[in-house]
């Protein structure tokens, strides 16, 4: 039991690795293509809008397959699994992200803009310091629940042969002819579900308490 337990416990940093390292790349990348589907340029608003309505039409597993094998097969290159597996999961994330950014920036009233610009604002001081903090505000609940399901779709990367917490406790149940890892690893997610879904409680209470 020891042993399994140490062995899960590499599987989740892994695991750790995958989700903090999408969340680092995602979440300025999403305010990118976020950006990019709300410019008046018509081609990068197309180009965007195509590219999300990708990520978020077709399965996560699809992408992080494509992602791997695609590479060998068009260039005769490859790169590893942990490579792939990351920038799979943030070209995914990135879309969804910058949905979530786009609905909060488009819920502020122009109006605020223009009074911003009668009091002498400049665009950026406007933006960091009055629209900025309101967009926090409203897409924190939304940007909660994905950066939750992002904690479990980590398990997808043993699709790839990346050897997360998921692959390690199957491999473990296939060994030991038990569901016992299997259920650890439940606990495991769970666990690493709450603190997150803490934290996100907590930010939103400060963020009530001073607004």
């Amino acid at each position: 039991m020891q042993d399994l337990l140490f062995q899960m416990l590499e599987g989740t940093a892994v695991s750790m690795r995958i989700f903090f390292l999408t969340l680092l790349f995602s979440l300025p990348l999403g305010f990118v293509v976020a950006k990019g589907k709300m410019t008046k340029i018509k081609v990068v608003r197309w180009i965007t809008d195509f590219y999300i309505q990708i990520m978020r039409g077709t399965p996560l597993i699809l992408q992080l397959i494509f992602v791997y094998f695609a590479p060998f097969y068009v260039f005769g290159a490859s790169y590893d699994r942990f490579t792939a597996c990351i920038v799979a999961f943030v070209i995914n994330y990135s879309a969804y992200f910058a949905e979530i950014y786009r609905s909060g920036l488009q819920s502020i009233d122009r109006g605020q803009y223009e009074a911003a610009k009668v009091l002498g604002f400049t665009r950026a001081y406007t933006f960091f310091h009055i629209i900025l903090p309101q967009v926090i505000k409203r897409i924190l609940p939304a940007l909660g629940n994905e950066v939750i399901t992002l904690v479990k779709d980590t398990a997808l990367a043993q699709t790839i042969g990346v050897a997360e917490l998921f692959r390690v406790a199957q491999t473990a149940s296939s060994r030991e002819f038990s569901t016992v890892p299997i259920f650890i690893a439940g606990i495991f997610y769970f666990v690493m579900n709450y603190i997150v879904s803490r934290l996100f409680t907590i930010g939103e209470r400060k963020l009530n308490y001073y607004r």
